[in-house]
């Protein structure tokens, strides 16, 4: 009888070991909208993240349109799922505030990536570069594509996201900030295309009708690039207009064949999930510190006051290198 009891002691140990080694992480990761290439990628990248890991699953979740809305709606589903960790790219970044507290109050670790949610919404926000060179290098683009012209001087214009994109709206602030030192560059227009393919043509065109002289268009959102490329080409003003931003390579690189654009820059997207998944972990299991947080084969970040952090710069794609990349993401 004793020995009975023992074995049975010993199976209900080996089955509870087992039930514990067997509870995962969970990480809802809740993008803008989905069907977007660059999220996609992102959730590559998490998906390398939880496999390294080994104790952590990805809900990969997002509205069908990019609205503060639908993703109010989705984090609700979230917390009655009672996940552990939300990694969020708001479409707004105060009117997310009040649900994702309510999830912090649930004991719900949030880390906002790529687009962020205001300090008392999140714990760590991951922005894939520095805002001032985000800025910086997309008027750079713009002076590039505007040589590639052959003209000395033209007028610019910016194809953005949402009105209230959060990132967006950060970057072409930075923008202005150096486009003094840019005289040759004239912006004349900041268009909203919504993060939708087609009204992002559609503003594309509002531009080129309206502003004879333009010359180059800046989108510093991957939809917009597209719809904007497509638009040039479609009128038939490849080689006067070029366009340029922030895109992916395998949407780009016919674009780039085209020569309707000649460079563009982007992170790593896949790297950009792989980090917002670590930094997730990092915060659930306890391991983060008020200053670092981990970014696994990426290194640590450093945190600031309000608790955001850098991934890494933006790297230049043109017709040297894009079809390599193009295979990748």
């Amino acid at each position: 009888m004793k020995n009975v009891m023992k074995s049975t002691l010993i199976i209900m140990t080996v089955l509870a070991t087992g039930i514990a080694q067997a509870a995962e992480i969970r990480v809802g990761l809740v993008v803008k909208s989905l069907g977007n290439g660059f999220f996609e990628a992102a959730h590559e990248g998490a998906k390398e993240a939880a496999a390294e890991l080994g104790d952590v699953s990805i809900i990969y979740t997002g509205p069908v349109t990019p609205t503060a809305e639908g993703q109010i709606e989705i984090i609700n589903s979230l917390i009655a799922q009672r996940v552990d960790a939300i990694a969020i790219s708001a479409n707004d970044t105060d009117a997310l505030v009040p649900v994702l507290r309510r999830a912090q109050q649930r004991g719900i670790k949030v880390v906002s990536f790529d687009s962020g949610v205001a300090p008392a919404g999140r714990a760590v926000h991951l922005n894939p570069s520095s805002n001032e060179l985000i800025g910086q290098m997309n008027v750079e683009l713009a002076e590039v594509a505007l040589q590639v012209t052959g003209s000395k001087k033209g007028d610019i214009a910016v194809l953005s996201a949402t009105p209230t994109a959060t990132n967006q709206n950060i970057w072409i602030e930075e923008m202005q900030k150096v486009l003094p030192q840019y005289p040759d560059l004239n912006l004349v227009s900041i268009v909203y295309g919504d993060d939708l393919a087609d009204k992002s043509y559609r503003e594309t065109q509002g531009l080129i009708n309206s502003y004879p002289d333009l010359k180059v268009i800046v989108a510093p959102t991957s939809v917009g690039i597209v719809a904007a490329a497509q638009a040039v080409k479609d009128m038939n003003k490849t080689g006067d207009v070029y366009v340029t931003g922030l895109g992916l390579p395998s949407e780009l690189a016919g674009h780039v064949d085209s020569g309707v654009v000649n460079s563009f820059a982007i992170w790593n997207p896949i790297d950009l999930g792989y980090a917002a998944t670590m930094i997730s972990y990092d915060l659930v299991k306890g391991t983060a510190t008020e200053t670092e947080v981990d970014m696994g084969r990426l290194g640590r970040a450093t945190l600031d006051a309000e608790g955001n952090a850098a991934m890494a710069a933006p790297f230049v794609y043109d017709s040297s290198n894009v079809k390599k990349f193009a295979s990748i993401f």
